[in-house]
């Protein structure tokens, strides 16, 4: 793909969670990371969605109400509500606030979440359910006309989205492509996929379009305050490291084994890929660790690869934000000065 032709670059912030912060303060630090976010130029900002946090799409009415133009980007599980239902709040927060949602297509979750949900569908099924229930909310936000749909797992028939969705307001889909069922669906659906990036060395191209993935990035000056900070941030835990470990065993997440084989390759290198949060159960991505040199570095790595959205852990503070603006202008560099020599 020429230069002139590649996606552009695009970062996604990540909500806090309800589980990490008391009640009466987690509104407004919601309100807080969104402005950061936007501040940092970024696109959107990730909402996450399960059994045990406050429902992603009043914590994405506070991210409207907090910024001017950052889209939130709502984790929709079709086992939580009905597609008409999904599509309705898309089209009534554009309705009321003028304002562009992402949706991230969440096929699985937490396995003791959808047992307790009764939901025991097989792993590659939840993605071809996925990809009806996404079909639907498409139709419905895109089209004024009636939607008839007879799949495997929903009907509707003559079903017609009122207030209508205006064109421009028409979200973005991202789904998980770890796994080939997930690539397979973001084909079908049109979507993003994004995945749990291999250390650089080790991943692959992705197909033509637009990709993406999920990664976590302490930097500074001196690659030894980085790791410093990333020690302190998240250092060994035992008790995660047990609750990591029960999770690995009844998971069917190919990226959650994917990412636990890596994590004894990387361990003993000097790699800037850090798996300790994702293995003492603090966060669900790798993280990359060093100085802004070297982490812009590996980011030009996977910039060249063909991955061009990125989506970032929940930021301890604002000035963590401007640490990876830093990374990543430098990264854009990186491979922008690659693609010239190439072409």
């Amino acid at each position: 793909m020429g230069e002139g032709s590649r996606p552009e670059l695009r970062l996604f912030g990540t909500c806090p969670q309800s589980k990490d912060l008391g009640a009466p303060e987690y509104r407004d630090r919601v309100a807080a990371v969104a402005r950061w976010s936007e501040k940092a130029g970024f696109a959107g900002i990730l909402v996450y969605a399960d059994n045990g946090l406050v429902d992603p799409w009043l914590v994405a009415q506070v991210i409207v109400e907090s910024t001017t133009k950052l889209s939130p980007l709502v984790a929709v599980q079709p086992i939580y509500m009905h597609p008409y239902s999904a599509a309705k709040m898309v089209a009534s927060i554009g309705h009321l606030y003028g304002r562009r949602l992402s949706l991230n297509i969440v096929a699985g979750g937490f396995k003791n979440d959808l047992i307790t949900l009764n939901d025991e569908t097989p792993h590659d099924e939840r993605y071809d359910r996925a990809v009806e229930y996404t079909l639907i909310v498409k139709s419905l936000l895109e089209t004024p006309d009636p939607v008839s749909f007879a799949g495997k797992y929903y009907e509707v028939t003559n079903l017609r989205m009122t207030p209508p969705l205006p064109r421009a307001l028409v979200p973005e889909i991202l789904i998980s492509g770890s796994s080939a069922a997930g690539l397979e669906a973001a084909r079908a659906l049109g979507a993003t996929p994004v995945k749990y990036p291999k250390a650089p060395g080790e991943e692959e191209a992705p197909e033509p379009g637009r990709a993406g993935i999920r990664v976590g990035i302490i930097a500074r000056d001196d690659a030894q305050e980085a790791w410093e900070i990333a020690e302190e941030r998240f250092p060994e835990d035992r008790k995660g490291q047990i609750t990591h470990a029960l999770a690995m065993r009844i998971s069917d997440s190919q990226w959650h084994k994917e990412l636990s084989e890596l994590g004894a390759r990387t361990a003993e290198s000097q790699s800037p890929y850090w798996l300790r949060p994702f293995e003492n159960y603090k966060t669900f991505c790798p993280y990359l660790v060093g100085s802004y040199d070297r982490v812009a570095e590996e980011v030009a790595r996977y910039l060249d690869l063909g991955f061009t959205t990125f989506i970032l852990d929940i930021p301890p503070n604002e000035a963590e934000l401007d640490h990876t603006a830093l990374v990543f202008e430098r990264a854009r560099r990186r491979a922008q000065s690659v693609a010239g020599r190439v072409t």
